[in-house]
């Protein structure tokens, strides 16, 4: 579902049927900060451009809510986790590196 800022993210929830203004991020709800969670998160949130980026299904995402320094505003941390190598993702946007290999045509030659 789009976000209120034109993001297709697939964790987030809106229910405007006949008035209603309910939204949720199904993210934040599985790690229990759902309480301080605003649409206002979703502009900055990196979850859509990992989405885009990197469609491997062993790859699970979990988010919760930062704050920013001196805890002035709020922002969106989130991890990843590889369901295949049982290891943490370093970067979420390229994945782990062992379930989607680069081709050989990417690789240096040494």
């Amino acid at each position: 579902m789009k976000t209120p800022y034109d993001k297709e993210c697939p964790y987030f929830f809106g229910d405007y049927y006949r008035g209603r203004n309910h939204e949720e991020c199904r993210l934040i709800e599985a790690s229990g900060d759902s309480k301080q969670w605003t649409s206002k998160l979703c502009k900055n949130c990196p979850v859509p451009s990992i989405v885009q980026a990197n469609a491997c299904s062993n790859m699970v995402l979990e988010g919760r809510i930062g704050k920013i320094v001196l805890g002035f505003g709020k922002h969106m941390q989130i991890n990843a986790y590889c369901k295949k190598t049982n290891k943490k993702v370093k970067e979420p946007h390229i994945g782990c590196g062992e379930c989607h290999p680069l081709p050989e045509i990417f690789l240096e030659d040494k």
